[in-house]
């Protein structure tokens, strides 16, 4: 299974698991492409909805900024909501494209009902992607169980997704079209069958894994709980 449907599988498990009815923001919701597993919740999305899908040509673009119908339009360190108005929170793949995520914790806390949950995926490492909104690389497992208590959350889990072989191998498959965008060169042929090789070598060392997730992987899924005041 590859990072994005392992991550989204989780996100829909998790999701599935509130009570029916909760109130839910999907916070920096882009195209609310998880909006299909809150069916059983009072789903409210939010965005800056400032991306057009090709940003400023560098790095990796999404080429589609259709956000649909958003129902709060905001930066995320201030959404217009009052204080307590939701019983859960979910945010995905979006710290790594705010310059303060610690803001964001802030504001989570704020919009969040005491013992809400909080949903929480982020890259661990991460090429440059939708820049120019695109300020930090990655966050590792001790950034969340360090930031999250300090800002009044409980972590009730922190799933890995990958590992250290599992991401080579999705690398080595980028090499080609990383060539061709900024080296004007496509591999030879010989040069394919060893990416295969190569790639074929890494996810046979996946198999036999032994949490060489504690030295890279794709990202974290989080889930926590607001604390009581």
């Amino acid at each position: 299974m590859g990072n994005e449907a392992a991550r989204e599988a989780w996100l829909e498990r998790t999701l599935r698991q509130l009570r029916p009815n909760s109130r839910i923001l999907d916070a920096g919701a882009g195209t609310q492409r998880y909006r299909r597993f809150c069916s059983h919740l009072r789903y409210v999305s939010q965005d800056f909805a400032a991306y057009d899908g090709r940003g400023d040509n560098s790095g990796l673009q999404t080429d589609v900024s259709d956000y649909g119908k958003l129902d709060i339009i905001s930066d995320i360190t201030a959404i217009p909501e009052a204080n307590a108005s939701f019983d859960a929170i979910m945010c995905t793949e979006v710290f790594e494209h705010v310059p303060d995520p610690l803001l964001v914790l802030s504001e989570f806390r704020r919009l969040l009902k005491p013992e809400g949950h909080l949903i929480l995926t982020a890259p661990f490492c991460s090429l440059t992607h939708m820049a120019p909104y695109h300020f930090c690389t990655g966050f590792s497992r001790y950034w969340h169980i360090t930031h999250l208590p300090k800002h009044g959350f409980e972590t009730v889990e922190i799933t890995p997704n990958g590992n250290y072989f599992e991401y080579l191998a999705q690398e080595v498959y980028r090499v080609p079209y990383v060539a061709s965008r900024y080296a004007d060169a496509s591999p030879h042929i010989w040069e394919w069958a060893a990416m295969y090789v190569m790639q074929r070598m890494l996810l046979r060392f996946s198999r036999r894994d032994k949490n060489s997730q504690e030295l890279l992987c794709y990202g974290y899924n989080v889930l926590a709980k607001r604390g009581r005041d």
